[in-house]
């Protein structure tokens, strides 16, 4: 980091000066060097200045991976705001929620895209009154150009408006931003079915990236594909921070699509490829994978579940991969765990590295992984009861996960504590999904659990007690998740019962429900 605070728009000054010409995206035909980059982020900044966002304002972001998301992510940093990213998947009354709980001045959002306006599903949900907080509206085009609305800045016009602002303006915005400013409130769904914010500083946000950085070797001659969602703190601080730190390449994928994925690392060189165990899988049994030139390889990192040793073995011996690594982490924390680039095959598969960051990382006395150290979130936005429960008095992290230490300090995570699954790479709160479910005529209770799937890795399955009398239908059920929550929230099997499996103090018993479905 040199001498420059632990800040992104330091970070994103220095990269402009040290690496200018070079390559900072590469996105189709839009091509950005740092210095264009550095650039277009502080004309971002400029505008959000002039439209009156003040230092710590809270600017939502909403919108699939592209190069928009990371000039104006890197653009509410440079102008001292706090970026909120909002998962593209969720729904109008999902993303109503989050703008209302953070206050946001402003959000930018994505035109309709794979045939959602999120916008249009935004103002639904909200009604005339639901954002008194919302000033300012930004449109990026993402599936063509959206017809003009005087309530609505389109993204080619913000250079237009950012005029009023000069450049000395906003350095002397991005100058005052302190690493121990919160740079982002990033949501996760917690067990109690209410979603919580995490926010994380500028200095641990950083700091996480460049242990990431550090354990993958990552430097200025890589090309980087980020397919996670820029969303979720895998793609934006794994992701855009990693490359911001290092130099490499930013290639950001909008859609996975396995055939697009190959084409791209075929035409950009693509040296750095992280994703879920699925989808090196689809990418060995996909037919036509002799067509593609995948030789520029150099590193994957996965997680999320079991990694099986012939996986890794064939990822390096197919794909051409010279290094494999699995990490374990959680939006309080990012990256906890890694593996490094001389671990055999076996502690690969098998355990999810070591500790980094300045973690220390020790089990508990009923199993349950624990971490502290100064990359730990700052706490639970407006949750000041939720983030004492999240810790101890010794101030280490409950994580809820249940894991074992071998004697390297290598971490296996063998099971939850929670009853979070993950589907897709999303993690999936039952509670979440029962508590919408709650909220349905005709359910009279509800468990929600996950069920492995071949090609997702785990699925919801939906127990529903109907209410008397009432013609509840597995594809009312459905339809109203899918209108409700992401779709990876929404359950793919429901099943109607008289009465669950209960303990004496008559909490269903999921543990039951699973093995019934076995």
């Amino acid at each position: 980091m040199g001498g420059d605070p632990m800040t992104t728009p330091h970070v994103l000054a220095r990269a402009a000066r040290e690496y200018g010409a070079a390559e900072a995206i590469a996105d189709g035909a839009t091509r950005l060097s740092y210095a264009q980059l550095h650039k277009q982020v502080r004309v971002v900044a400029r505008f959000l200045i002039a439209e009156g966002v003040r230092r710590g304002d809270r600017v939502a972001l909403w919108a699939p991976n592209t190069h928009h998301w990371v000039i104006a992510a890197l653009g509410t940093h440079y102008s001292g705001a706090t970026l909120v990213p909002i998962n593209t998947r969720y729904t109008g009354h999902e993303a109503l929620d989050i703008l209302q709980r953070t206050a946001a001045r402003a959000l930018i959002v994505a035109g309709p895209f794979l045939g959602t306006d999120r916008l249009a599903k935004l103002r639904q949900a909200a009604g005339p009154d639901g954002l008194p907080d919302l000033q300012i509206v930004v449109r990026i085009p993402v599936d063509g150009e959206s017809p003009a609305e005087d309530s609505v800045v389109d993204w080619a016009d913000v250079a237009a408006r950012a005029t009023s602002v000069t450049d000395a303006e906003a350095d002397a915005r991005a100058d005052a931003v302190s690493p121990d400013d919160v740079s982002d409130v990033l949501f996760t769904s917690g067990t109690t079915g209410r979603s919580k914010g995490v926010m994380s500083a500028h200095r641990q946000a950083l700091a996480v990236a460049q242990a990431w950085a550090e354990c993958g070797e990552v430097n200025a001659t890589d090309r980087y594909l980020v397919i996670s969602p820029f969303s979720h703190s895998f793609g934006y601080k794994g992701g855009i921070l990693v490359c911001l730190l290092t130099g490499a390449t930013i290639v950001p994928q909008s859609v996975f699509d396995i055939d697009r994925a190959m084409q791209l690392v075929t035409a950009e060189r693509i040296t750095v490829l992280p994703g879920p165990p699925t989808m090196y899988q689809a990418m060995l049994d996909h037919p036509h994978r002799s067509t593609y030139d995948l030789s520029s390889l150099r590193l994957a990192v996965t997680g999320t579940t079991t990694v099986p040793v012939a996986l890794v073995e064939r990822m390096q011996s197919e794909l051409r991969f010279s290094v494999v690594l699995t990490a374990y982490g959680l939006t309080e924390a990012v990256v906890v765990t890694m593996c490094r680039a001389d671990d055999p095959p076996e502690t690969v598969a098998r355990t999810s590295g070591r500790a980094t960051a300045g973690f220390d990382v020790r089990i508990g006395k009923s199993g349950e992984i624990l971490l502290r150290g100064p990359n730990v979130m700052l706490g639970y936005l407006d949750d000041p009861d939720a983030t004492k429960q999240a810790g101890n008095a010794d101030g280490w992290l409950n994580t809820g996960d249940v894991g074992t230490l071998d004697e390297a300090g290598n971490l296996t995570i063998t099971d939850r504590l929670k009853d979070m699954y993950i589907c897709g790479g999303f993690n999936v709160y039952p509670a979440e999904v029962e508590q919408a479910l709650a909220r349905l005529d005709g359910v009279a209770e509800s468990v929600v659990i996950g069920m492995p799937d071949e090609r997702m890795g785990e699925v919801g399955a939906a127990f529903i007690i109907k209410q008397p009398g009432h013609g509840l239908t597995e594809s009312d059920v459905i339809g109203y998740c899918r209108d409700r929550l992401a779709n990876y929230k929404v359950p793919r099997q429901v099943e109607f019962r008289t009465d669950f499996p209960r303990n004496a103090a008559g909490k269903p018993l999921k543990r039951v429900l699973r093995e019934e479905m076995q």
